[in-house]
């Protein structure tokens, strides 16, 4: 793993930083290849449980994209297309963790930065971040899947203001329009991401996974047609497990469940 990137695991919990604070944790080609492959192992390991992002230093979550990469990564059609399959290959796999995911934010969270962040399930923000998505700025574009994890998540008004006035708002007004989930004093951060990801940590691994796909579902099929036998069987798929049985058996014996995944 690179230096750029760091994980920490602990009890349940993989914690992965951007390690790059000099650069307000821009990621560059390789990191979002890192992500990738991070994101792959992160999904097999049954011990992880939970996942944090976070950014090293006191000054961002994440600056986005690393701009020393255009020269050679996004200086053409070509390379740019090479570069989005990196890009959205790492939004995309963080985004298909079968288990909950969690930016802890604080400072900028702007461009690829808050790109990621939408990837992930909860967003939990300092009340001294910052977030935008200053592309026009750059005469840059946004593509079809960041745009549609935004459009997603605060909708199309929102969406157009913050791609077409790249300027940046607070943690208050993206509360408000729901681009994180809560908010909460910078000295709190790290203490109620933690509490939030060991609770999740002990629930049941198969309904975390389980849910996840029936919200993907959801957004990619809102009126739920033509459903494969598969995706119509989802809400169902749990009664034969064993830690159905576990969490049924340990909510009559009055007793905390001890899941497995199984």
């Amino acid at each position: 793993m690179s230096d750029d990137i760091l994980v920490d695991q602990t009890d349940g919990i993989a914690t992965v930083t951007f390690n790059r604070p000099q650069q307000r944790n821009a990621i560059n080609y390789e990191g979002w290849l890192t992500l990738q492959r991070l994101a792959a192992d992160l999904s097999r390991d049954d011990a992880v449980r939970a996942v944090v992002f976070a950014g090293a230093g006191d000054k961002a979550f994440s600056a986005g994209a690393d701009i020393k990469d255009f020269a050679e990564y996004r200086n053409n059609t070509e390379n740019a297309r090479r570069y989005a399959k990196a890009f959205e290959g790492a939004l995309n796999a963080i985004g298909a963790i079968p288990k909950p995911t969690i930016s802890r934010i604080h400072g900028f969270c702007v461009g690829g930065g808050c790109e990621f962040s939408t990837a992930t399930d909860i967003r939990i923000a300092a009340d001294n971040s910052r977030f935008g998505v200053p592309i026009a700025r750059l005469s840059v574009l946004a593509g079809y899947v960041e745009m549609s994890r935004l459009v997603n998540l605060i909708g199309a008004g929102p969406t157009s203001y913050l791609l077409l006035s790249a300027r940046l708002i607070d943690a208050a007004e993206a509360l408000r329009i729901g681009l994180v989930t809560q908010v909460v004093p910078l000295a709190e951060l790290q203490s109620h991401t933690d509490q939030l990801a060991a609770e999740m940590a002990e629930l049941a691994p198969l309904t975390h996974k389980y849910t996840k796909q029936l919200l993907q579902t959801i957004l990619k099929n809102p009126g739920l047609k033509d459903l494969s036998a598969e995706e119509a069987d989802l809400p169902y798929a749990i009664f034969d497990t064993a830690d159905f049985a576990e969490g049924r058996s340990a909510f009559v014996e009055r007793r905390p469940p001890q899941f497995t995944g199984k």
